[in-house]
């Protein structure tokens, strides 16, 4: 019998989308959304290349697992994402009805724990898994953004 994955497989997953954005020159945050071990949604920050506030990985990958599933609620999934949610994605993420939320890096200025936003009375958020590891690729992107001006 197939065991099922564990929530640091997802959250790799996470950081790998999070190496993608980093690429690209966007803050490195990743995403995947997940529902029965199953991987239905991947995004990272696009908001450099669409020009667009919004684009965040967690808006990202609300929008590909609602296509997905046919549908605009994410019951029954979990999001893992490398940093805690800002207040805008965690209003998204109420809205989806998500179930669960795992991030790795607090947000101790912008995150939606700090911002006091609510999240669905049923979503169930972890925060500090894999910390170091998201946290550790945030710093390093900021200090090259820095020493590049």
């Amino acid at each position: 019998m197939l065991q099922p994955f564990d929530d640091t497989y997802y959250m790799k997953k996470a950081l790998q989308e999070a190496e993608a954005a980093y690429e690209k020159g966007e803050v490195p945050i990743g995403a995947v959304i997940v529902i029965q071990d199953r991987v239905i949604a991947r995004a990272h920050n696009l908001t450099e290349q669409l020009n667009d506030v919004t684009a965040h990985a967690e808006m990202q990958a609300i929008t590909a697992a609602a296509n997905f599933l046919g549908g605009k609620y994410l019951q029954n999934c979990t999001l893992y994402v490398t940093l805690e949610p800002c207040q805008m994605c965690a209003g998204a993420l109420y809205w989806s009805q998500i179930s669960k939320i795992v991030y790795a890096a607090k947000d101790p200025q912008r995150g939606c724990g700090v911002m006091g936003t609510k999240l669905h009375p049923k979503t169930e958020i972890i925060g500090g898994l894999m910390e170091n590891e998201a946290s550790d690729l945030l710093k390093r992107f900021f200090i090259e953004r820095r020493n590049m001006n």
